[in-house]
């Protein structure tokens, strides 16, 4: 608590008064993280073709890991992306259930626009498989989630991650490409 109120500047009583406990001010920090760094703007996106909306949504992360680096990147890491922040967030998951509830939905919003996105390529033409829409959006969503999670075991740059999921859903796409 102590260094919480140095490091804020804050006295313990105007630290109290903006927030009940240690344990609230995680959950605030962890939700501001996931709501303003973290979340996709699917507004932005094309909808003229499933390979541009997947490619716009690979520019947005490439530019909210650019953000996060900037914010967060401290010297001994060098741009790394330490397992410690998916710990945080994955204690946040079970300490919070608001939190959890909160991630659920927008994960559930994730997988729904990919989903209209893809059934939009699919009725226009644009792709052809014998997946359903939502196998195949599950397909790309999971392909990027299990490379960016085995690249930051294996230390690799954040900046660096985008480039080997896009080559995975480009040949992905490769494949379904009407």
């Amino acid at each position: 608590m102590k260094e919480i109120v140095e490091k804020t500047g804050l006295s313990k009583g105007a630290f109290y008064h903006y927030f009940i406990s240690k344990e609230q001010l995680f959950l605030e920090a962890l939700d501001y993280f996931f709501t303003n760094v973290m979340t996709h703007i699917y507004e932005n996106y094309s909808k003229e073709s499933f390979y541009k909306f997947y490619h716009d949504y690979a520019n947005e992360v490439k530019a909210y890991c650019n953000r996060f680096v900037t914010i967060f990147k401290e010297e001994e890491n060098d741009g790394k992306f330490g397992m410690n922040y998916f710990t945080l967030a994955f204690d946040a998951l079970k300490l919070f259930p608001e939190f959890k509830d909160k991630m659920i939905l927008e994960q559930e919003k994730e997988l729904k626009t990919w989903i209209d996105v893809v059934s939009s390529a699919r009725t226009n033409g644009e792709i052809k498989s014998s997946l359903t829409d939502e196998e195949i959006a599950q397909i790309f969503l999971f392909v990027g989630d299990g490379v960016s999670m085995h690249m930051i075991m294996e230390g690799i740059k954040i900046e660096e991650m985008i480039n080997p999921i896009l080559t995975f859903w480009d040949k992905l796409y490769e494949t379904m490409k009407a």
